[in-house]
């Protein structure tokens, strides 16, 4: 058989949140979600058998670790990752029964800061993996992607395919102006009226 490029679309969920977090660099941006799911037929009814991609997770894991774990946005047709549309990268990887779960840093990059501006905009973006290898047909109708699978990147797309993968942006302003994560917005707002009393 021969190998092709496979990409597959995944919404990611509503229930994963988007947050501004502040480390030494300044805010960054981290999204968790659904990365692939295994043995389950996608919207373009391929499926990906669990042992596959329980391989492809410990090869990729080595390249989250060293933070060269990077994904574009939008899907290209190479199975190169082009450095110069690099959006995000992935930093944490885990199961959860057959979904592979990560979280995502968005980075301040061009494409990134395209990535960043849509999620504050309010617009539905979602996550792609992309591989080569060779798929079998099934009797059902389905495809079952084989052996020869090769993991290259998670892309971020418009056009999701995998059921259950949708962000979105869960930030919210304090009454002083100032943009907060909502569960922090009370914190930060006690914060600043501490902060301002000390200074009168």
């Amino acid at each position: 058989m021969n190998k092709q490029l496979l990409t597959e679309y995944i919404p990611f969920s509503n229930e994963y949140i988007i947050e501004s977090v502040e480390d030494g660099n300044g805010k960054k941006m981290l999204i968790k979600g659904v990365l692939q799911r295994a043995d389950a037929a996608n919207q373009n009814k391929r499926i990906y058998p669990r042992p596959i991609l329980e391989r492809e997770y410990k090869k990729y894991l080595d390249l989250v670790h060293e933070r060269r774990a990077m994904g574009e946005l939008d899907h290209p047709d190479s199975s190169v990752v082009n450095l110069s549309n690099v959006s995000h990268i992935v930093t944490e990887m885990s199961w959860d029964e057959n979904d592979l779960l990560g979280v995502i840093e968005v980075l301040p990059t061009p494409s990134g800061k395209i990535l960043e501006a849509l999620l504050r905009a309010g617009v539905k973006v979602g996550i792609s993996s992309r591989g080569l290898g060779s798929v079998s047909e099934n009797n059902n109708g389905t495809v079952e992607v084989q052996d020869d699978f090769e993991l290259l990147s998670f892309d971020m797309v418009s056009n999701p395919s995998t059921h259950g993968a949708f962000m979105y942006m869960n930030e919210n302003v304090d009454k002083y102006g100032k943009s907060c994560i909502s569960k922090y917005c009370k914190i930060q707002e006690i914060v600043t009226e501490i902060l301002i009393g000390m200074d009168k």
